[in-house]
């Protein structure tokens, strides 16, 4: 799957994923092939930190 480029449209297509379908961000980038690292990177870029407990980033 091909995530957004957007920062905003990456937060919040992560968030939706997170929320709806995968128990942890490890789960989602390993069932979308993705990486974590870059998914990270890139939404600290914009602002915004993963949350484990809450399994979201904010």
């Amino acid at each position: 799957m091909e995530l957004p480029k957007d920062p905003m449209m990456l937060f919040s297509v992560v968030n939706m994923k997170l929320r709806d379908f995968y128990p942890s961000l490890d789960a989602l980038c390993e069932d979308l092939h993705v990486s974590k690292d870059d998914i990270v990177s890139r939404l600290k870029e914009a602002g915004f930190e993963y949350n484990p407990e809450q399994n979201k980033f904010w």
